[in-house]
């Protein structure tokens, strides 16, 4: 049997959220997470399931991707799957031929697991490799200390609040507090929480938001933001340290996180809270 590639549609979100928990592991290459539908479900349910493609064989799910921007697949492969000679090459076909319906014309990115082969089939299609982005992961094995500020979880009373923080740390976010509550109206967030950071004059001053992928999983933060007017006072490093607490007792077995290596505060802030680096990974990308 070939290959095919489909649109789960609302109804088929479920299985698709069920196969990328099952995915996650220790050690597994930084890839597509529950967390990151979890996240783009700020857009409705809706949204999310016209921005998912599925390619499977015989009925099972062989790799996930979301169309996360003008142009962008993000693309994970079933962890038996990454040396699948016969899905590589399909994976190649569809989003390089823009009647497939997976990516447009023109200038495109693939985000896909280092060390698949669909990765060397892209780079011998003349797929570049794009900008270096740092993966971070903390063990949870061992409690997690105290992270020095008051931290709160947010629920529907607080979604302006972080919706508002958000705001602040991410140039051009139209993130709401309506935004939120369509993300935790969404199925990842049942494993998943949102918190804010207070200093001392009751200022929310960081925030971030977990997602487990089950217990023995590795859960990610995404996003993870500080307020512009209160950086540089090692916030980013409490609320990472909080996300990190929050996560253990969600049952994760670590912490995962991405940031671009440019971003060198981020880096030092993850770092700083806990988090190992790991190997660069980086995109590949056609241009128009």
């Amino acid at each position: 049997m070939g290959i095919a590639l489909s649109r789960p549609g609302v109804d088929g979100l479920s299985e698709v959220v069920g196969v990328l928990r099952e995915w996650q592991y220790d050690e597994a290459p930084m890839q597509l997470h529950p967390g990151d539908l979890g996240w783009f479900w700020r857009s409705g349910a809706e949204a999310t399931a016209a921005a998912v493609r599925t390619w499977s064989r015989d009925g099972q799910i062989l790799a996930v991707g979301l169309l996360d921007g003008p142009g962008l697949l993000r693309l994970t492969i079933a962890p038996d799957a990454h040396r699948d000679e016969g899905l590589a090459q399909q994976l190649v076909e569809d989003v390089t031929e823009p009647e497939r319906g997976v990516l447009p014309e023109g200038k495109a990115n693939v985000e896909a697991p280092m060390g698949a082969l669909v990765q060397e089939l892209l780079s011998e299609d003349g797929w570049n490799a794009d900008e270096p982005w740092t993966p971070l992961r903390r063990d949870l094995a061992k409690p997690v200390k105290d992270p020095g500020v008051r931290i709160e979880v947010v629920g529907p009373g607080q979604a302006h609040v972080f919706a508002a923080v958000h705001r602040a740390a991410f140039t051009g976010s139209r993130f709401t507090g309506e935004r939120w509550q369509a993300m935790a109206a969404g199925l990842p967030f049942a494993d998943a929480r949102s918190l804010l950071a207070y200093d001392d004059h009751g200022n929310a001053v960081a925030a971030v938001t977990v997602w487990s992928a089950g217990p023995g999983k590795p859960g990610l933060l995404e996003p993870m933001g500080v307020h512009r007017e209160h950086r540089r006072r090692g916030y980013g490093e409490a609320i990472s340290v909080a996300a990190a607490a929050a996560l253990r007792e969600l049952g994760s077995s670590s912490a995962i996180v991405c940031t671009p290596s440019s971003n060198v505060g981020a880096v030092a802030a993850y770092t700083s809270s806990g988090f190992q680096q790991r190997p660069e990974v980086r995109d590949r990308y056609r241009d128009a």
